[in-house]
This record gives structure tokens, sequence and C-alpha cells, in this order.
């Protein structure tokens, strides 16, 4: 369970998000309102103290203006560039308000990450000592190796965990799911994290997990029709994505510069007759197989 104070910070950064600008009065009026305050007044050195921690947390700044005592958050740029504070910020915004509507966790429903969320404090800690992880591993084809791991990096994706770091029996840079792991423990050789590889660049082409350091991110382009264009516009497929052609409520199309890779191709499998692939040709037609092998699956 989060602190109390802990919350009270959540709360105070998410009621000047939501009403933009408030003096002090309004926001202690909002206080008295809140299960929070406990019937208990919000004192202005309290205020300023949690004005103090939002800074220091997620390096956000309230400021006041001077002309009209009214509190505002000057940007919220810091979370804009920072997912990890963003992710942070709406985890414990969530969990605040179950615990204030007691009986609404049963109503409010979550996917589940399966086995390997055990793990991430260890590997966790051997990212922060820079120790080599040594990893008992079991494939979904039943295979079982043990790999010794530099963890670089973490991801998560499709509700699985995943390590992304030098594997030296692999002699390369590869992921693993920590819920295909069977025992992970710190190592006592020590590595050092390259100056050139970044996690955010490293996924920076493709879509899921899987990378091909030998591809190259090429252009594609796929259709989207109806109501999904919308769809496609508020939850792009990828960062690099553009829209290029509209013609009105019919289709769109939009463009993107990707890695062909498997994990794109079921992303765009799974939209069904709602999508269609232009180009390149080799990823229309790896589709198009796709597709026809499932119709023989059903005759």
């Amino acid at each position: 369970m989060i602190s109390r104070t802990f919350n009270r910070y959540i709360w105070l950064l998410n009621t000047l998000i939501q009403h933009k600008r408030l003096t002090f009065e309004e926001i202690s009026n909002r206080w008295d309102n809140s299960r929070l305050s406990d019937g208990k007044p919000l004192a202005l050195r309290t205020f300023h103290t949690h004005r103090d921690a939002i800074f220091d947390l997620f390096e956000i700044e309230i400021k006041c203006d001077t002309s009209t005592y009214e509190y505002y958050v000057s940007t919220m740029e810091p979370l804009r560039k920072d997912m990890t504070k963003k992710w942070l910020l709406n985890s414990f915004t969530l969990s605040n308000m179950i615990e204030a509507g007691h009986n609404m966790k049963d109503r409010i429903l979550f996917e589940e990450i399966p086995h390997g969320t055990e793990y991430l404090q260890t590997v966790i800690d051997a990212m922060l000592q820079s120790k080599e992880l040594e990893v008992d591993y079991q494939s979904f084809y039943g295979h079982r190796s043990t790999y010794h791991m530099h963890p670089y990096a973490m991801k998560v994706y499709n509700q699985r965990w995943y390590v992304v770091g030098y594997i030296k029996e692999k002699e390369g840079i590869r992921n693993i799911a920590l819920d295909r792991t069977l025992e992970l423990t710190i190592g006592t050789e020590t590595f050092v994290l390259p100056d050139d590889f970044d996690a955010e660049e490293y996924y920076a082409n493709t879509v899921g997990i899987f990378v091909n350091e030998n591809q190259k991110p090429q252009k594609v382009v796929v259709r989207a029709f109806g109501k999904h264009v919308e769809y496609m516009r508020t939850l792009p497929l990828h960062h690099t994505q553009k829209e290029i052609k509209t013609i009105h409520e019919e289709y769109s199309d939009f463009q993107y510069k990707l890695c062909l890779t498997p994990e794109l191709s079921t992303h765009l499998l799974a939209m069904g007759e709602k999508v269609k692939v232009l180009e390149p040709e080799e990823l229309r037609s790896e589709i198009k197989n796709r597709l026809l092998t499932t119709i023989q699956n059903y005759e």
C-alpha cells in the first residue's frame, strides 16, 4: 500500500493538472472534501512541502502566478520525456483512486502479467551493480539452457517483462522473457554498459520485442478503413506513424519506418479486415500467405 504522504503528493498534482489554476484557498477547499484530509485542514507549510516533494519525485514544478495568487503546473514536459515517471504517476494515481473507493477494487480489472515478476528486483539490482546474471531458461519449444547475461535494459510488452543484454553463449545482444525463466541469480563477474547502447534507440525501428540487428528499417504503408482510422490516429502502431493520405470516411494511409519482423506481421494480422498493407511487397506477400494458411485451417 502506498504511504499516505505519497498519496497526498499525487492528489495535489492531479488536482492542479485537472483544474489548471487554483488559489491556495481553492486547493484547501478541495482538500477538505478529500478522504485524505481526515477532517484536518491543509496547512500552508505542508502545501509548500508537498510542492517540493513533487518536484523531487517527478521534476514537475508547481508555480505561483503572483498577479492572481493562483498555483499551476508549469509544464508536463518531464512526464512526456520520461516514460518511467509517467508510468509511475499513472500507477500511483490509479492505486490512490482504488483505495479511495474501498469497494471499487472488484470493479476495476487489470490484465495479469504472468510468472516472472518475482525476478524484477534481482534484475534491477544486477543492472545497478553492473553484475552478470546467470539465467536458467526454458524456451517455448521446451529447450532448456543456462545463459550468462549482461543486463542492459528492461521492457514490458504484451503482458510480459523482458530483459535485453549481451548473452555470452549467443555472442550478441538478445532478449529473454522473465516468464520463461526458471531460476535467476546475480553472479560475481562485472560488466561495463557499452557507451553506444541506448535502449530506446535499440527498439526504435521495431514493433514489439524482436530486434534483428542485420535488418534495416524501410518504408511501410498501411491503409486503414472506416472507423479504424480514428483508432490508428489515437493509438499509433509506431512512433514513426504519419498519415499521408485521407479519403473522407472511407480510408486513410499511414506510413512508417520499420524493420520487417514477425511481431509486426502478427500485429497487422490481428487488425483483420480493418487494414491492408500497401507496401513493401515483401510484407504484403507474407500477410497474404498467412491469411491463406489461416483460411486453410478452417476448411
